[in-house]
């Protein structure tokens, strides 16, 4: 099946499990159109402007930090931070988690340009700690931690552990940067303003077409010197794009809205995750939920899997999962749940028979 009918049969289903709903681009920029119709929103010019500099400053005082920089995508924006965090240190030696977005997802982008060096760091499925930091002898720049850890089904490290990795960074001089691509669904987990939860880190990327659901675009945090070699390095690498207003207006017009439903999207995880206990064929990652997104393993393999979500599409109109992905085991597969407003707002009675389709497959 092709990807183009993949969409076409998603689109035909009444009900779709993960995520937000995926408003038609009429329907988007209608709804934009309005917001800057009522709020006399101007264009920006190669990102200055009233609204993305007002933008940039609410981000950055909800998150205590100096100031911020709004970006095309967080793939720039992070490995710029951390190549500027080396240059600063005059070492190229960069911590990551083997499961970060920048070794996993990015084309070695950090390598390929040269930015700097990563050193694997910690367990593959856990989060990290300082004692990870500590097992490397050499000289370490910069640190990257993710919150929450989407690739390990959006684990947190615990509230203390995170303070100990902050204090030991800033006794260390290690440049501390948060990839917060999720960070408004760990603000929930953790149930803590954002501003405890940035405080520490020296740079922060959060992104807004994700838990927010705009179009694209990303924000970079830091200190206004820092940010303004970030900027020319975006420049740098194709960021200066001539208009920013679209992913602004997309962004900003539901910010306040999707921030305040991410504790109600965590409480609707935590009943799915009740739910689930009555189907213990289907196993969790994390076992318990911390953020509002997990992983769900099937024994079967993920051919098989993807082969009932159609069919269960098709005869049903349920959309069960986007993706199925290979885990380490044979006849095992996984795939993520984001809970969404799709979730949030399906009747109790729907998601029963949705869990028990999978069941049949389990």
């Amino acid at each position: 099946m092709t990807d183009a009918e993949l969409q076409q049969l998603k689109a035909s289903c009444h009900t779709i499990l993960p995520g937000h709903a995926l408003p038609s681009p009429a329907q988007s920029f209608a709804d934009m159109a309005a917001w800057c119709e009522q709020h006399q929103i101007s264009h920006d010019v190669y990102g200055e402007g009233e609204l993305i500099q007002s933008f940039e400053q609410k981000i950055a005082d909800l998150l205590g930090m100096e100031a911020g920089l709004f970006c095309i995508s967080g793939t720039m924006a992070q490995v710029t931070a951390l190549r500027l965090a080396c240059e600063e240190r005059g070492s190229p030696l960069v911590a990551l988690h083997p499961s970060s977005h920048i070794l996993v997802h990015e084309r070695a982008n950090f390598q390929t340009l040269q930015h700097f060096t990563a050193l694997h760091t910690g367990n593959p499925y856990r989060p990290w700690g300082v004692a990870d930091l500590q097992a490397h002898a050499e000289q370490i720049s910069a640190a990257q931690y993710e919150l929450p850890m989407r690739e390990i089904g959006g684990q947190l490290p615990d509230w203390e552990a995170l303070n100990a990795i902050k204090a030991y960074c800033r006794k260390q001089d290690i440049h501390l940067h948060m990839d917060g691509a999720r960070l408004w669904e760990a603000a929930a987990g953790y149930a803590r303003p954002l501003h405890e939860i940035a405080a520490g880190f020296d740079s922060v990327y959060v992104s807004f077409y994700k838990g927010i659901g705009g179009m694209a675009g990303a924000m970079l945090l830091g200190r206004p010197d820092f940010l303004a070699k970030a900027k020319v390095w975006m420049h740098r690498q194709g960021g200066n794009v001539f208009r920013r207003t679209p992913y602004v207006v997309a962004a900003a017009m539901q910010f306040d809205a999707r921030l305040a439903a991410m504790p109600a999207c965590l409480h609707r995880t935590r009943q799915l995750y009740t739910m689930l206990q009555a189907y213990p064929a289907l196993i969790c990652n994390p076992a318990q939920p911390q953020v509002n997104m997990l992983h769900l393993y099937l024994p079967v393999d993920r051919a098989r899997a993807i082969a009932w979500r159609n069919q269960v599409a098709a005869e049903h109109g349920i959309w069960l999962f986007n993706q199925a992905v290979h885990t380490a085991l044979p006849q095992q597969c996984m795939f993520e749940w984001v809970v969404g407003d799709q979730l949030l707002n399906l009747p109790d009675a729907q998601l029963v028979q949705a869990l028990q389709l999978l069941a049949q497959l389990a």
